[in-house]
């Protein structure tokens, strides 16, 4: 299955208005009505995805003062395929000098022989906001996770602020105090915009401030809850 859904939020007379929006299965979009001048977005997988075999594209686009928020609604499950293909889904982005983008999806699982790879491209403009989670599972309960590569590349003004890939479902590598340290879920996130927030860590989390501005915070925990929490810290 090969699906590209698109978002592009501009802002007119006022508020934040969603020029296009096309959805395709398995990525339906949902936009929901507020009383604001921003725009609000609900990603719902519609079917079962992603399969072995899979290329999934969500395109996100955010004009000058633009205000969106794309938020997951339920887990993505990378699921195995016939034959042992490999998956892939790919997020491209562009905030424009002044615009602002959040961008929260649900975590994602990988299943057992499952072999996904996940690109998040983030062009962000030197004055404009962007705030992103992942939130990484290692198998559902009670199983062993299959692979997953994900790739995140995040510039700034043109400036590369993170560029990072990382390889989860090596047993060997996973247990690792280097890698995963045997936690079962690795939670992400990523402020560019505003005041960064000082380095700091504590047990299993940590914080950093690659660039001004920008602040990327880690956790490692046995489940999500608790990963998350470690992103509050």
């Amino acid at each position: 299955m090969k699906a590209h859904a698109r978002v592009v939020a501009c802002f007119e007379d006022g508020r934040t208005v969603l020029r296009e929006l096309r959805s395709m299965a398995p990525l339906t979009l949902f936009p929901r009505r507020g009383r604001g001048p921003d725009a609000v977005v609900h990603l719902v997988s519609s079917a079962t995805t992603p399969l072995g075999g899979d290329e999934l594209l969500l395109d996100l686009r955010v004009g000058p003062a633009a205000v969106l928020r794309l938020s997951g609604v339920a887990a993505t499950l990378a699921l195995p395929g016939p034959g042992g293909a490999a998956s892939s889904s790919t997020v491209d982005i562009e905030v424009a000098d002044g615009g602002s983008l959040t961008y929260l999806p649900e975590p994602t699982v990988v299943t057992t022989r499952a072999d996904h790879t996940a690109v998040l491209r983030a062009s962000v403009g030197e004055n404009s906001r962007f705030h992103t989670r992942e939130v990484l599972v290692l198998g559902r309960a009670g199983e062993p996770p299959g692979r997953l590569t994900t790739t995140v590349h995040v510039t700034r003004g043109g400036l590369p602020v993170l560029r990072q890939t990382q390889e989860i479902g090596d047993p060997v590598l996973d247990t690792g105090l280097a890698a995963l340290a045997g936690k079962r879920v690795l939670a992400t996130e990523l402020v560019i915009g505003g005041p960064a927030r000082p380095a700091a860590s504590g047990e299993w989390w940590a914080r950093t401030s690659p660039a001004p501005g920008v602040t990327v915070t880690t956790s490692l925990a046995a489940d999500a809850v608790v990963a998350l929490k470690g992103l509050d810290c």
